[in-house]
Order: C-alpha cells, then sequence, then structure tokens
C-alpha cells in the first residue's frame, strides 16, 4: 500500500487543523472546542477516558466496508502482509463495547464496518473524523470496500469510483439539516482512483476499471430490483433506467458512496471506493 501514500508536502489551509507540511483531517464543528470531553458513543471512545494520539496518531489508512466479519478477515489480511507479530487471529475488537460496529488496528491500517446505508456509515464517519482529528492524524487515506451490484461489467470486476452519484446520475449528496435541503459534493479523488487502478495492473485475478458509483436510499426498487415486497415499475422500465444509468458513466450501484465522498471531501481525508462486483444486474447488456 505504500504506494499510494500522498506526498509528504502536500498542505491545507493555514488554520488550527494543519501541521506544517502535512494534510490534517479537520473538523469542521465550532462547537466542539468548548466540550470538556467529546464522546464517540457509537466507537466506545473519548477524548478524556482514552488517549487517542497514542493509540491511533500513526493511522495513514483507514479502510471501511459494512460487514464486522468481512472487515476482521480484512485486518487479519493485512496483518500478514504487513508481517506484524503473531498470527492475527486474536486480533482486538477496539470497538467491542458496543454492538454498533468493530473497529481493527494492524499497524498504520484503520479497518472499520459501517453497517448499510447511508444513515448508518454517515455516524460512524462523524465518529472516526473526529477520532482521527482528535489523535492529530496526518495525511490519511481512506477506503470504503465492498461489494455491489455492477451494470454492464463482467462478473468479477472491480470497480474504482471516480464520483459518487444519485439516483439522478448528480454528482451531489442532499440531506436535510433542520428544514434547509443542503447539498453537497460527491467527487472523490482522482489521482487516488488513478493509483490505485496502476496498483491492480499487478494482479491479474480479476479485471479492474474506473467508473461512476451510484448510490441509492434502498436495496430493492431503489436499485431497479425485481425481487422485493414491493416494484411498482416494469422489466422494461427497469432496463432503460439501467442503460440510462450506464451511458452516464455509471459502473455500479450500492448505498453509501455519496455521503462518504462528501463527508471525507470536507474535512481533508483523500478518499475513493473500492467495489466487487455482485452478479443480479447480469441480465443487463
Amino acid at each position: 500500500m505504500a504506494s499510494i501514500l500522498p506526498a509528504s508536502d502536500r498542505s491545507t489551509r493555514p488554520d488550527k487543523n494543519t501541521y506544517e507540511g502535512k494534510r490534517s483531517v479537520y473538523v469542521k464543528n465550532p462547537y466542539l472546542d468548548a466540550m470538556d470531553e467529546d464522546i464517540l458513543y457509537h466507537l466506545d471512545l473519548g477524548t478524556k477516558t482514552h488517549n487517542l494520539p497514542a493509540m491511533f496518531g500513526d493511522v495513514k489508512f483507514v479502510c471501511v466496508g459494512g460487514s464486522p466479519n468481512r472487515m476482521k478477515a480484512f485486518a487479519q489480511f493485512m496483518h500478514k502482509e504487513l508481517q506484524l507479530e503473531g498470527d492475527g487471529e486474536d486480533i482486538e475488537d477496539i470497538c467491542a463495547g458496543t454492538d454498533r460496529y468493530c473497529m481493527f488496528k494492524t499497524g498504520p491500517v484503520l479497518s472499520i464496518s459501517h453497517g448499510m446505508g447511508i444513515p448508518s456509515i454517515s455516524i460512524m464517519l462523524h465518529e472516526l473524523i473526529k477520532l482521527l482529528h482528535h489523535a492529530r492524524c496526518c495525511d490519511v487515506t481512506i477506503i470504503r470496500i465492498g461489494t455491489s451490484g455492477g451494470i454492464g461489467i463482467a462478473p468479477g470486476s472491480v470497480v474504482i469510483t471516480d464520483t459518487a452519484v444519485d439516483s439522478f446520475f448528480k454528482p451531489r449528496f442532499e440531506q436535510v439539516i433542520l428544514d434547509n435541503v443542503v447539498t453537497r459534493n460527491t467527487e472523490l479523488d482522482k489521482k487516488l482512483a488513478m493509483d490505485l487502478l496502476n496498483c491492480s495492473r499487478e494482479i491479474f485475478s480479476f479485471p479492474t476499471l474506473i467508473g461512476h458509483t451510484m448510490c441509492t436510499y434502498d436495496f430493492y426498487e431503489g436499485q431497479a430490483r425485481l425481487d422485493g415486497a414491493l416494484c411498482s415499475f416494469s422489466r422494461e422500465k427497469k432496463l432503460d433506467y439501467l442503460k440510462r444509468a450506464y451511458k452516464a458513466g455509471v459502473r455500479n450501484i450500492e448505498m453509501e458512496s455519496t455521503v462518504f465522498a462528501a463527508m471525507c471531501g470536507l474535512c481533508g481525508l483523500r478518499a475513493t471506493c473500492n467495489f466487487g462486483r455482485h452478479s443480479f444486474f447480469r441480465e443487463f447488456l
């Protein structure tokens, strides 16, 4: 993974969250500084009860995915790849005090589960970003890994996301805050996507490509599936929609990428998504 480390001379805006010669993880909440303690409720961590810089200050890579078991397996894989002491089989879940998420640390790599859907990953990201900020981490790269529904690509393909789009194929994340609709940009780090694509050329077991990822609020009707408890469209309308998505550059569909892109971009995290392809769209193209 060393080949995708951000350049050491990258810097961000000159504010209190910027460390000289480093790209910092910053928060955009003026109320945090006035808090006696910042409790990361769903990670079972806090700024008083834990020494976050000592625990996490060396983190350079964060990999997040939906399934707790998958992220534990990924952490064990990284343990072997980094040739750390021990076999990694008894790796500790740092968030064991809560049943919301799991977190494993292997050297400079943090592996975290985020559950399913925008609300679940959003909660995790709020607390993860604050964790990295409190730990004074710099030059952090974050990658969402997982499976997704592919559109017009071969089974077994891996899609590296350059831009997350909504169900209208627009690069935006819309969220209702108080009684306002707030729209945020969802472009991801294109250089990171290219770096990952270049790394993939050393692996010949599966095809890899860069494309747009469409994020939906639902696994069934929202993803044009015909096998849910409800279905309000015809097979013909489904295929027409997927063809228009493909023409717009969409190569896969999932349920977290827009908020992931929006939050990481606002907080100074170099980010992209990396997806394996499920086969439930094999009838398309």
